[in-house]
């Protein structure tokens, strides 16, 4: 087993998960089994009581384990299928030791941080490494580690004295580190500094790690002479030294890192079996990259949620999105729009914000309302799902968002005026949408309706059992608390509401289809966590698809996206172009 370690300096957020992802990318294109391990200091259990705009989204895996939006980067970039031990936390580790001291694992002894924390950290990414993904019965043959936060937290002192003691555990030869830093540009002199990235490997070198690649995060490509300024005084080559600048997608850091020979590097470093050329992989990738920086067309979807203030809350959402534009050639334009600038409370305190959301919401092609929590801004979403549904506009709601489309039919189709959800009112006179029987309340963390599950078609006429394939069954990952109300169901397909997809044993409503219009979808699950690059998610891709005009075409051809076919950047519904290609077909 191969280990490479992946750590930051300066300051957090400088795109070490990209980094770990696209290098993990990159090995696997040269034919390699890769896994990924992400480590977060905090003292949570686990991701999933967190506010999105603590670190983002929370991402659930096939599992249901609550995890770190990074391992979502890990599962799209390398077409991967994680667990939750893939996700190492402060917290998880002590609950650990501490169960194993109450046990009387330690025969009496003191427990303390080290060793008996930093064993268990080295212990647990061993166990991990080594576990087989997707159904294959071979192990991984290199597991790229990346530790949450910068080099110096304190925090996240035991993981860096745990790798300390790993590097010789592991040996040389098995064990590489990457060091990824800021190299700053004010503007007053628009000179690159290189100080701040000299401190943090001068550090690191102080806790005992010394990294063998430095890469080096900056706003324009970095200059030939600051390279070997850093390569000088960091203590390494200068071809040890990877400059990735900001570029307008991240689909081009994998073929950044491998013009600058890292795959060679690493080759030589961990004695890989790999060959001089990647496989046909890679050079899809590169011709995404390539095709996603001279789109030209754009599509403009609306999001309304609750938490548009930080994007990185509906990071999976955004990237589904755009797998979909990508797949059919168009630019994606995401229009985050406040729930609550909507409603009338804001119209009265504060007319130009919602006129300005109205109208951003206006020039959309499309609708999407994603999951959710709490009864803040349901007003407003309320509102643009009658907007949706009375102007046709194409419109998908996922999780809260099928829920309140539910509960919008029901009031303005079915003059249910009392419909709402027990999320909401807990004594709704109609309680259209109800808590689970088994949820019992109490303590939230990891106690909702978590992981895959499977959603069976009970109709042939359905656009999203044809956008899947036409495949008698699916498997989603979900989240979620509520549900429809099964025993109201015959009064909404009476009124063309259609419940397509129900789960195994029929009890609980996972799709729904509005018969008359061009796009009217809504999901319990959450498709947006199992897209990928170069296999869009199809509900996500059934609403550009509507909102470029394209759908009936793309209905009527199969539902593929072939080497032969692809529709025109104009095209609309009755016209089909071969004009250019798309590189995948849809799975």
């Amino acid at each position: 087993m191969k280990y490479i370690l992946v750590t930051g300096g300066v300051i957090s957020g400088i795109g070490k998960g990209i980094i770990a992802s696209s290098i993990g990318t990159l090995l696997k294109s040269y034919g390699l089994r890769v896994t990924a391990i992400k480590i977060d200091p905090y003292i949570n259990i686990d991701a999933g009581t967190f506010s999105p705009y603590e670190h983002g989204e929370v991402f659930v895996l096939n599992d249901g384990g609550e995890v770190d939006l990074e391992l979502g980067n890990y599962e799209r970039f390398l077409d991967i299928n994680l667990y939750k031990d893939n996700s190492i936390t402060t917290g998880k580790i002590y609950q650990h030791v501490i169960n194993k001291e109450r046990r009387g694992d330690y025969l009496g002894k003191t427990v303390q941080v080290v060793p008996h924390i930093t064993d268990a950290v080295q212990e647990w990414v061993m166990n991990q490494a080594t576990v087989p993904l997707d159904g294959h019965k071979e192990e991984p043959q290199i597991c790229v580690i990346e530790l949450g936060g910068t080099i110096g937290d304190i925090e996240g002192m035991p993981f860096v004295e745990a790798f300390r003691q790993f590097q010789f555990k592991a040996k040389k030869e098995n064990f590489c580190n990457i060091h990824v830093s800021l190299v700053p540009q004010p503007s007053a002199t628009a000179e690159q500094k290189t100080k701040p990235t000299q401190n943090s490997v001068r550090s690191m070198r102080g806790f005992g790690l010394s990294p063998d690649l430095i890469v080096c995060r900056s706003l324009t490509p970095i200059k030939m002479a600051v390279k070997e300024k850093i390569s000088m005084f960091c203590h390494v080559n200068p071809e040890q030294v990877i400059c990735i600048h900001d570029v307008c997608s991240t689909y081009r850091v994998p073929v950044l890192l491998e013009e600058q020979g890292i795959v060679e590097y690493f080759k030589e470093r961990l004695d890989l079996p790999i060959s001089d050329s990647a496989n046909n992989f890679l050079y899809k990738w590169r011709n995404m990259a390539d095709r996603y920086e001279t789109l030209q067309s754009t599509c403009s979807i609306a999001l309304v949620g609750k938490y548009t203030k930080l994007r990185d809350c509906y990071a999976s959402v955004f990237k589904a999105l755009e797998h979909s534009a990508l797949a059919i050639n168009y630019k994606l334009n995401l229009l985050y729009i406040d729930a609550i600038d909507l409603e009338h409370t804001t119209e009265a305190e504060d007319p130009v914000k919602f006129h300005e959301a109205w109208q951003k919401l206006c020039k959309a092609d499309g609708l999407l309302v994603p999951g959710g929590f709490g009864i803040s801004g349901t007003l407003g979403k309320l509102h643009a799902i009658t907007w949706a549904r009375t102007k046709k506009i194409p419109f998908l709601g996922v999780c809260l968002g099928m829920q309140l489309a539910v509960i919008e039919f029901a009031k303005n189709c079915l003059n249910l005026k009392d419909a709402d959800s027990t999320e909401f009112d807990p004594n709704a006179r109609i309680p259209v949408v109800i808590h689970m029987p088994e949820h019992q309340p109490g303590n939230l963390g990891g106690t909702m309706r978590l992981g895959i599950r499977r959603t069976v078609f009970k109709t042939e006429n359905s656009i999203l059992k044809k956008l899947y394939g036409d495949v008698p069954f699916i498997e989603e990952r979900h989240r979620h608390r509520y549900e429809v109300n099964p025993s109201l169901i015959k009064q909404f397909e009476q009124s063309d509401l259609n419940f397509v997809g129900q789960d195994v044993d029929g009890k609980r409503m996972e799709i729904i289809e509005l018969t008359n219009h061009p796009y009217f979808v809504g999901v319990q699950f959450h498709p947006e966590f199992s897209s990928r690059p170069l296999k869009p998610s199809p509900p996500y891709l059934g609403l550009l698809l509507a909102a470029t005009g394209n759908l009936n075409a793309f209905l009527q051809h199969g539902c593929q996206l072939s080497h032969g076919d692809r529709y025109s950047d104009t095209s609309s519904d009755d016209s089909f172009s071969n004009s250019r290609m798309a590189e995948w077909e849809i799975s």
